[in-house]
């Protein structure tokens, strides 16, 4: 590739952790406008709010005017925060912006006030790797540990799925699952996690293996910045079968966004064969008129039985009792009751408490 050159780069985002980069990088001007191309920009104004990246080590570090960062192209359609879309064309000095936390960058469409206007950021080039041994022929770096297998089967090979879903962003999805998660370290289940869909971002994982989850993935590590209808199933068939080989007790996973979204939550749970591997949905839901809507969905659209509500339509006593009486549904709140939540959990599955484990098992 023509006009390669050198660039020292002051940020990595968690966005391009598969390609393992390291701050000295080799760029060039042809930029193939695709989604997960890495590129590197740099930052062109300062912001008080919602001024931050995730790096691959997972730490969260300021933004400001000037810093060189490597990121990866992508879209976004999220009801809190920014949406935008891939430009037909790149060159070096265009001008896109900074649509997520986690470094995917594009073109912002629109913003919610409270994050502010986005990072603009110039563009200086793609990001080369060099995969040909004994040779200096550079290939656009991509995100990702492997492709996205669009016709991979679906084999959980008995072991129990405990799917978390939600009503909205922000809904408490993430809190539940690592709830959860504790609840069956702390009684000896070996349990493996992922994230299916939503916008690239590690922090949900990294909160489910602060949690003790024993492995965990999410979307991207399969190519995939932003998810959507189409590859939703696709994403969470292959995590699925990936992750129950290895034989944990059980296996939980996010549902990133709501039932009603663009990331492909619905075209999930609209799958058979999905919806047929799920031993547990719980729903977490903001209000009480969140969770009835909620539960009419997975009951009435998907087939779906919910095992319980949590979220802050939980966090007193008057939400807990208004989803029992009228959904007939139990309910718990993730933060102040977290473990009868895990164990109301471990209970609906059949799961017995296990020994605890050698430290080399």
């Amino acid at each position: 590739m023509n006009n390669m050159r050198t660039v020292f780069v002051d940020k990595i985002a968690s966005v391009t952790q598969a390609c393992s980069l390291s701050h000295e990088l080799r760029i060039a001007a042809d930029i193939p406008c695709e989604e997960g191309i890495v590129v590197v920009v740099e930052v062109l104004n300062n912001k008080s709010t919602y001024n931050s990246l995730e790096l691959t080590s997972g730490r969260m570090a300021k933004v400001t005017k000037g810093d060189i960062v490597a990121g990866a192209l992508g879209h976004r359609k999220a009801l809190f925060g920014y949406s935008g879309h891939i430009p037909a064309s790149l060159k070096p000095g265009d001008v896109i912006q900074m649509l997520n936390i986690g470094g995917v960058l594009g073109v912002c469409d629109s913003a919610t006030p409270d994050k502010g206007k986005p990072f603009d950021c110039k563009v200086l080039g793609t990001v080369l790797t060099f995969p040909y041994l004994g040779e200096r022929i550079g290939v656009p770096a991509k995100v990702g540990y492997k492709p996205l297998d669009y016709a991979a089967p679906l084999d959980v090979h008995q072991v129990p799925v405990v799917a978390l879903a939600g009503t909205c962003m922000e809904a408490g999805k993430t809190a539940a699952a690592g709830a959860i998660i504790a609840r069956m370290r702390h009684r000896g289940l070996t349990v493996d996690a992922f994230k299916a869909t939503g916008v690239s971002l590690r922090r949900d994982i990294l909160a489910f293996e602060d949690a003790g989850a024993r492995r965990t993935m999410i979307f991207t590590d399969l190519g995939i910045v932003t998810t959507t209808a189409k590859c939703g199933p696709a994403l969470t068939r292959a995590m699925l079968t990936e992750m129950s080989a290895g034989k944990p007790d059980v296996i939980v996973f996010e549902l990133g966004d709501g039932l009603l979204g663009t990331y492909g939550v619905e075209s999930i749970l609209r799958e058979a064969d999905i919806r047929a591997a799920l031993s547990a949905v719980v729903l977490s839901a903001n209000d009480p008129v969140a969770a009835w809507g909620g539960v009419k969905l997975l009951r009435e659209r998907f087939g779906i039985e919910p095992c319980a509500v949590t979220g802050p339509s939980t966090d007193n006593q008057v939400g807990v009792h208004i989803i029992r009486e009228q959904m007939k549904v139990e309910a718990f709140n993730a933060i102040s009751n977290p473990a009868e939540l895990g164990d109301y959990i471990i209970s609906h599955l059949g799961l017995a408490a296990q020994p605890p484990k050698a430290a080399n098992e």
